[in-house]
């Protein structure tokens, strides 16, 4: 159902002192949605000027439909596939899609800007949860002038139904790549990520090439709807773990699912969430089906009184994480690259107080494809 105007922006905030639910927030000029047909789930009054004047941020919109209730969901077809929809656009025939909206998700006090952006391709570009598309920024290749620039890809933070429900939009979690000159510490534009930046300063109405979608290693394994999902992200790499949650515990589909999921989440601090407000809903609504536990590394220390980061929060539930992928969980690993050396190395410990060889159970967690790795 289609609004032509935006009155309303609606929530469902838990409330609890060992949850402390943050809301996720983004400035108020970058917001211009338009006639959406997602606009009037939204409850608070985006013209009130006593908003204005109290509150320079307002809520973000990610999290407007999550309630207990699952959402309709459509078209049908996108449910009756065998296979995932794999590279239908290719770098030299790109798709042109184009942008519904920019949200800043992260607070005031996060280190770096992270935005949620929704593209509508129209239904053109299908996927599954667990993809990503390329994307391709504007402008020349500096590095092979005439060309255009390298694919960079971006795993996809909706369901294939997208925000709206609709099967006609996707959902990116992007992070602004900004370099700062060690000597001066000042900002050089020049050597700024190219295309988060495009993407992070893209107007409702903008155009964007993408491929894809591609990817098979993070698609989410529906033929057990009794398995446990353990999940672990830093940072955007939350991506992919949205788009699970919400096939999970928001929509009406035909995967009706029975098992646990359990996301650790690792960022610097409190404002440096992302979509934290749809995963403590899902905490209040499914206790015994979802777990989340959030590092921050900027606010919590670790047993040893350093940083948490989310190798400790594994070592803290280390004999349930293990009791869970010996009963055959998935586990699931997202976010840059970095993330995976400190992990290993706490997994590989644990195992050995355990009396077990690691080398030979991630082989075998490896062979039943219960260990799923997307790092960039």
């Amino acid at each position: 159902m289609a609004h032509s105007t935006l009155s309303q922006v609606s929530l469902a905030v838990p409330t609890g002192n060992d949850i402390s639910p943050r809301r996720s927030v983004f400035k108020r000029n970058i917001i211009n949605f338009g006639n959406k047909p997602w606009a009037s789930n939204l409850s608070f009054d985006l013209k009130s000027r006593n908003a204005q004047k109290s509150n320079p941020y307002i809520v973000c919109m990610s999290v407007q439909q999550a309630s207990k209730s699952k959402v309709g969901v459509l078209p049908s077809e996108l449910e009756t596939a065998k296979e995932p929809p794999l590279n239908l656009f290719k770098p030299k025939e790109p798709y042109t899609a184009t942008i519904v909206s920019v949200e800043r998700l992260v607070g005031p006090k996060a280190p770096g800007e992270t935005c949620h952006i929704v593209i509508d391709h129209g239904g053109n570009v299908p996927y599954w949860e667990g993809q990503s598309y390329g994307v391709i920024p504007p402008g020349e290749n500096p590095k092979k002038p005439g060309s255009p620039h390298n694919v960079r890809l971006y795993s996809i933070a909706s369901t294939r139904y997208g925000d709206s429900f609709d099967g006609k939009t996707a959902s990116l979690c992007v992070r602004r790549a900004v370099y700062y000159d060690p000597e001066t510490g000042k900002e050089d534009p020049s050597k700024n990520g190219i295309c988060s930046n495009f993407l992070c300063n893209s107007k409702p109405g903008d155009k964007v090439q993408i491929t894809g979608p591609s990817g098979k290693i993070m698609l989410l394994p529906e033929d057990n709807p009794n398995a446990n999902h353990i999940m672990i992200a830093t940072g955007t790499g939350v991506a992919p773990f949205r788009g699970y949650l919400r096939r999970m515990f928001m929509e009406d589909v035909t995967f009706k699912f029975r098992g646990l999921a359990w996301l650790f989440l690792g960022v610097a601090n409190s404002d440096s969430l992302l979509y934290d407000d749809e995963f403590t809903k899902y905490v209040e609504d499914y206790p015994d089906q979802f777990r989340y536990d959030r590092a921050l590394s900027r606010e919590q220390k670790n047993k040893s009184g350093g940083k948490m980061y989310v190798q400790d929060k594994i070592e803290e539930y280390s004999d349930e994480i293990f009791k869970l992928l010996d009963e055959g969980a998935h586990i699931y690993f997202c976010g840059l690259r970095g993330m995976m050396p400190g992990i290993q190395e706490t997994l590989k410990r644990v195992a050995e107080q355990r009396g077990e060889n690691w080398d030979e159970k991630l082989s075998q967690l490896k062979k039943n494809k219960q260990w799923h790795v997307e790092v960039y």
